[in-house]
């Protein structure tokens, strides 16, 4: 049992790092403490697992006509949710999500390659 749990706590955990980097990198995104970049962190992954799917199968059309390039606007709308969501998790703009959005994808993807 133990075992199957170790895949989501080391997602968890390296979701967490990548939002808390993304904090010291973009002035607009903001934590009040670590336990609400932990609860943020485990939101994010559930929201990413349930409502950004289907999220993409709602605006298929647009993401087609878009060659995929809108779904960088859901990744940013999916982080807007969470920190609409978690009391001590702010960030100040869309366009903040949105460049948040793809740093922590980059860097989450580099530091999982690295483990992996």
């Amino acid at each position: 049992m133990i075992m199957n749990l170790m895949p989501f706590l080391i997602q968890w955990g390296l979701t967490s790092l990548s939002l808390w980097v993304a904090s010291y990198i973009f002035s607009g995104l903001r934590f009040a403490d670590g336990g609400s970049l932990i609860i943020a962190a485990l939101l994010l992954g559930f929201a990413n697992a349930i409502v950004k799917p289907l999220l993409v199968l709602l605006t298929l059309p647009l993401t087609v006509l878009t060659m995929g390039l809108f779904l960088l606007v859901i990744n940013a709308l999916v982080l807007m949710l969470v920190s609409s969501i978690v009391s001590g998790f702010t960030i100040s703009s869309f366009w903040t999500a949105f460049f948040a959005s793809i740093f922590i994808s980059l860097f989450s993807l580099f530091v999982s390659g690295m483990i992996f």
